[in-house]
């Protein structure tokens, strides 16, 4: 186990995990990890450099040359260690989300959860996915795609890298991940737990560092095969665009302006705590968060009531209390954003329902906001169109069902959408004339076989089940003679 020295409480993390094992890194440039709810130093961590990525990118060159040639019985095996591994630690990892990340405890737990079943998910999907067949003289067969480099977010750590890694082994890939360098209490945790799974030296790589040091070298490093990135817009497009010089394979998800339709007939008691969940999960640090609530204008002095009363029970806190509903924001530049966008939202003429500028009374030492709902939004104000990334819903009111369902598109994201109704097959479909990647009726629901991903901006690509694995996966044609 490796050792993690303690100094006046705060923890230093000096070292990345290369070909199997805890190594010194070779990059000097420290960073302070701070505690949202306090604003204190509670770790330093000290940074990977293009040197460290190199060598993660070699030991997992190095094993491919074989883990590339595994079997489809050998990887569900090595899934199904990963499972058993990474559960173990479910506690662990829900208890420093919630210290670093600032995750309350309700969401926090159920964040690790869903990342731990990834990998009995993955495995289930690859149980069933053909990796062969053939016709013929012709037989095709899926061969992983090489070497993936996974960059990973801050808002939900676990999950991410738990989905990415189980995809990647599924397909036969090996794996150099550079997890947000925000999270790094937490992927030293993960990191324990993947390295008691019983993979082959060099399957599983981690080096912590900035996106423009670690994630840079992996995007340029034509060792690199693939690279399946979470995270925002701007460094999806740089991917992109650097990728194509040594033909990289790409997977992102980009996040979202996700919209919420409420149907004239939905039964308020029910669909405005749902839209109300969808828009301040994960303390709306979520990509999928439903910051646009569409209302029908015949049903808008109902609905604000209902709102002022269901937000009631969206205390601010510390997020290990399990009353808590939404916590602080990561950081101190995140708090300034929301603010930055409440601002705005009144700048612009929307009204303050619930909620307004500054901290919750009594939270002023963390990076706490107040749980923030607009009315009288417009869908071309800022508010309604940039993803936010905060506790901060607009309401937006329509005149018909053809106008909401334009109001909803009228986006340049297109990864969640939700449609609250009591008639399942109207709400199904307006479901249907939605240009998400994935679209909710009445609760959020999940399904770890269904794909993830988004339209437009929202991303390219789709992750979970047998999408996720066939994104590390490239067909190889073999056609035999006359």
């Amino acid at each position: 186990m490796p050792t993690m020295t303690e100094k006046d409480t705060i923890k230093a993390l000096t070292t990345h995990y290369i070909d199997g094992a805890f190594v010194e890194s070779h990059g000097r440039e420290v960073m302070d990890i701070i505690k949202p709810t306090t604003g204190k130093v509670i770790a330093r961590v000290t940074l990977g450099d293009e040197e460290d990525t190199r060598r993660a990118i070699a030991a997992a060159k190095r094993t491919f040359a074989d883990f590339g040639r595994t079997t489809k019985e050998e990887r569900l095996r090595y899934l199904h260690q990963l499972h058993k591994a990474v559960s173990a630690r479910v506690d662990d990892l829900t208890a420093v989300m919630i210290e670093e990340y600032g995750g309350v405890a309700r969401f926090a737990r159920l964040i690790v959860e869903s990342g731990v079943s990834a990998f009995a998910a993955a495995a289930e999907a690859l149980q069933k996915l053909p990796l062969k067949e053939s016709w013929g003289k012709t037989t095709v067969t899926m061969e992983p795609v090489g070497v993936a480099g996974l960059i990973t977010a801050w808002n939900a750590n676990a999950l991410f890298i738990c989905l990415k890694l189980a995809s990647a082994i599924a397909a036969g890939c090996t794996v150099v991940l550079k997890p947000s360098e925000m999270s790094s209490l937490q992927t030293r945790v993960m990191v324990e737990a993947v390295s008691e799974a019983g993979l082959p030296n060099g399957v599983f790589n981690v080096v912590t560092g900035l996106g423009t040091v670690v994630g840079a070298e992996m995007v340029r490093n034509p060792d690199v095969a693939k690279i399946s990135f979470t995270g925002s817009v701007a460094v999806g497009q740089q991917i992109m665009r650097d990728g194509a010089a040594t033909m990289k394979r790409v997977t992102l998800e980009l996040g979202g302006k996700s919209p919420t339709i409420l149907l004239d007939d939905a039964a308020l008691d029910k669909a405005i705590p749902t839209a109300l969940v969808l828009a301040f999960m994960n303390s709306g640090q979520a990509c999928a968060a439903g910051t646009r609530l569409l209302v029908p204008k015949s049903r808008l002095d109902e609905v604000k009531r209902a709102i002022r009363d269901e937000m009631r029970n969206y205390t601010v806190g510390d997020p290990a209390d399990p009353n808590i509903m939404v916590g602080p924001m990561v950081s101190q530049k995140q708090y300034e954003r929301i603010e930055s966008y409440i601002r705005k939202g009144i700048e612009e003429g929307a009204e303050v329902l619930v909620g307004g500028e500054g901290h919750p009374k009594g939270l002023e030492a963390g990076f706490f906001v107040k749980p923030t709902v607009f009315v009288n939004v417009k869908n071309d104000m800022t508010i309604a169109q940039e993803e936010i990334f905060g506790p901060v819903l607009s309401v937006i009111a329509y005149d018909s069902e053809d106008e909401a369902i334009r109001i909803a598109n009228d986006s340049k994201y297109g990864l969640h959408s939700a449609v609250l109704g009591t008639d399942l097959d109207r709400a199904r479909r307006v479901a249907s004339q939605l240009r998400a990647g994935r679209v909710v009726i009445n609760n959020m629901t999940d399904d770890p076989q269904a794909p993830w991903g988004g339209f437009k901006y929202s991303g390219v690509g789709r992750e979970y089940g047998k999408y996720g694995i066939e994104a590390f996966l490239e067909p190889k044609a073999i056609l035999g003679a006359e």
